[in-house]
């Protein structure tokens, strides 16, 4: 009777799990150039094509190219209140302004990812999860720096498989203009290598 009851318990737990809705809150930042707004872009198509409530929200100086630029996106299960945020579930860093401004912003117990690479102040607190990803590094000795941002997603991914990787490549082949649609394998490429390199360097205490 007693193993009955903890089936039974087991069962209704899985239930409530799976009924348990999803939002995800991320900011994407660093300069512009690095892909920010189109990794953003690419993400949020993604999870439209996997038939998710989603929120785009891009912001940059007028500098753009070499400018710092930080995109806004939210993903959910749910209708999305508003694309406004001050706080988040995982940032993702490629230069040291944006880790100056948004390390903070960063929910307790949540996810700041970021490329070692020209970070002079690593991450510092110790209620979150942080993870490093050489993105930069790895692109450039591939000879593939322009799929760069491409990786940085792909270890997002890793540690958050929000959107399922047949739906990124619809992402793809929504947001890249038909004559780049060539660039797809290479794009896909990127993010399998990003799932691959990203490592977990604190643990949320």
């Amino acid at each position: 009777m007693q193993s009955a009851i903890n089936k039974k318990q087991r069962t209704t737990n899985i239930e409530l799990f799976n009924l348990k809705k999803m939002t995800e809150e991320i900011i994407i930042a660093g300069f512009g150039g690095q892909g920010v707004l189109s990794m953003g872009k690419i993400l949020a198509y993604s999870g439209i094509m996997q038939n998710k409530e989603v929120s785009w929200m891009p912001s940059y100086g007028p500098e753009m190219r070499g400018g710092t630029a930080n995109v806004t996106v939210i993903i959910s299960d749910e209708r999305i209140s508003s694309p406004i945020l001050t706080s988040y579930d995982t940032a993702i860093i490629l230069n040291q302004q944006s880790m100056d401004k948004f390390e903070k912003s960063v929910k307790v117990g949540g996810c700041l990812i970021y490329d070692g690479n020209g970070i002079t102040r690593h991450p510092e607190r110790k209620d979150i999860n942080i993870y490093r990803i050489d993105a930069n590094d790895e692109a450039a000795k591939q000879g593939i720096l322009k799929v760069f941002n491409m990786m940085v997603l792909g270890g997002y991914l890793k540690v958050k498989p929000i959107i399922s990787s047949e739906f990124v490549r619809k992402g793809l082949e929504k947001s890249l203009p038909a004559r780049h649609h060539d660039m797809i394998p290479e794009n896909e490429k990127a993010v399998e290598i990003g799932k691959k390199i990203i490592k977990q360097i604190h643990a949320a205490n």
